[in-house]
Formats: C-alpha cells, structure tokens, sequence
C-alpha cells in the first residue's frame, strides 16, 4: 500500500471505532460524567491514573477539570497520580511499581471520591491495584478501557462503570479515549454549570 493510502487507511480505521463508540457507548459517558459531577458537588475529588499514552488521558482530563475546558468556571478537584516522579518513583523503589496508584489512593482518596483508570488492555497491575485501593476506600470507579476489559473489567463493582472503546488496535483505542474524555469534560460542565443558550 502506498503511504497516501495507508494514511487514508489508518483514518477510515479510526473513523469507524468512534461511529462504534457514538453507536455503543453515549449512556455510559453520561452516566460516568454524572457520577464524576456528583462527586464533585459532594465535596469529593476525582483520582485518575494509566500507564503510558493512557498516563497522559489521565494527566489530560485531570487538566480540563483543574483548569477549564470550553467554559469558564472555576477549577475542578482532579489529579493525575502520574505526576509526582518523586511520589511515584520512590513507591516503585521502595515497594513495586505495581503499587504506585494504590498507596497514593490509600492516602489521598475518601469515600464518595471517583478513580477514573485508564487501561488499553485492562491488565495493567498497578491499574488493578488502583481499583482494588478505590474499593478498599469506598470510591466509585470509572474505567475507561479497550480490547476485552482485562483483568479491570472483572474487578469492577456494582455501581461502577467501564467505558470500553470498541477495538482491539492500541492506537485506535487511544484515539477513541481521547474523545471519550472530552465528552466527559463536556457533560461534568453541563452538571455543574447548565446546558449552554
């Protein structure tokens, strides 16, 4: 193939997972925004976490929420554990890497606060840790996920809910998961400061 078809290619690929996502995944994007905006309303906070490309979707949402994203409001309480390279470099040293998100949500998260994970394959084993920690601390999770739902997928409890992004392709995941994201942003603002005139 040559590469203006193969470019053309990889854009039909990614076009049709999104029309699967709008098709397949709208009431659980709402019904995740709304648990993330009611968190917030209640004085809690939202955690999130990932590995890699899904390291920055966490850094990515926790960012629209701490500062805007198509409104003005005031900031969000959102934080990405993937941040603190000392935090997280000296839990991976001192413990295992698989523990990173854990220790940081055994200390910073409360009851009523929401982890959103995010994992293209679901078997990330500090992403399990995660949401074993967030159930140990009684918070909801929302899971944003890809291939078949991994490990994570299973581990989910009633009440939380998985975002999963209809492919198995790593990169078209990740492109979904970045529109999942802002269809979160988008509703949470919608919760908090009404629908747009």
């Amino acid at each position: 193939m040559d590469p203006i078809e193969r470019v053309k290619s990889t854009f039909d690929e990614s076009i049709a997972v999104k029309q699967r996502c709008r098709d397949e995944l709208p009431a659980l994007i709402a019904s995740a925004a709304a648990a993330i905006a009611d968190a917030i309303m209640n004085n809690g906070k939202v955690l999130t976490c990932g590995n890699g490309g899904s390291a920055g979707d966490a850094q990515h949402f926790s960012s629209e929420m701490l500062n805007r994203f198509e409104r003005e409001r005031p900031g969000l309480p959102a934080f990405a554990l993937t941040t603190d390279a000392s935090t997280v470099t000296s839990i991976a040293n001192d413990y295992q890497f698989a523990d990173i998100f854990a220790r940081q949500i055994r200390a910073l998260g409360h009851p009523g606060d929401v982890l959103l994970a995010f994992s293209t394959s679901g078997n990330s084993h500090n992403v399990l840790n995660a949401i074993d920690a967030a159930h140990d601390r009684e918070m909801r999770v929302v899971l944003v996920s890809g291939k078949d739902g991994g490990q994570a997928a299973a581990s989910m409890d009633d009440g939380d809910i998985e975002i999963r992004i209809p492919s198995y392709s790593t990169a078209r995941v990740q492109e979904s998961t970045l529109a999942v994201i802002h269809c979160l942003c988008d509703l949470v603002d919608c919760h908090l400061l009404g629908q747009e005139s």
